[in-house]
């Protein structure tokens, strides 16, 4: 009876992990993607922003504990700034900074998303293509 009553837990704990990443997932899906996407691109002349493997390297490569870059993207998404983006000067040149995403996504729904992002972006085997792996890249922080 105690060994099925621990199975159950760790059954359940696995689902609900699975869900919240399914659910952060859903919201990325529904209100990041139009402009981030999830994929290496291939045409970079379609991009209307960065690709979110390469702003989530950046953004590990600021804040490397994953509590802290939470924090800061949570931030960044409600009030971006040129003065506090992590991204190459190039990409600020491009794209301009982030619009105020405050009004479209909740702090929560930041807070689950952004945390997923860490824990999912970019794969192991990405090493970017921008100018940072020239040795160009700026950091406007």
């Amino acid at each position: 009876m105690k060994t099925t009553i621990i199975t159950l837990i760790g059954l359940m704990s696995l689902t609900t992990a699975s869900f919240a990443a399914d659910n952060a997932e859903t919201i990325f899906d529904n209100k990041c993607a139009m402009c981030h996407m999830k994929t290496i691109p291939t045409d970079m002349s379609s991009l209307v922003a960065p690709a979110l493997m390469g702003v989530v390297r950046h953004v590990k490569m600021a804040y490397p504990k994953k509590e802290d870059a939470v924090k800061f993207m949570v931030d960044y998404v409600q009030y971006p700034s040129k003065k506090k983006s992590v991204c190459m000067a190039q990409k600020i040149s491009r794209f301009g900074v982030m619009p105020s995403q405050k009004e479209n996504i909740t702090p929560q729904e930041l807070t689950e998303v952004t945390g997923w992002m860490f824990d999912n972006f970019p794969p192991a085997n990405f090493r970017g293509g921008g100018m940072m792996q020239k040795g160009m890249g700026r950091n406007l922080k």
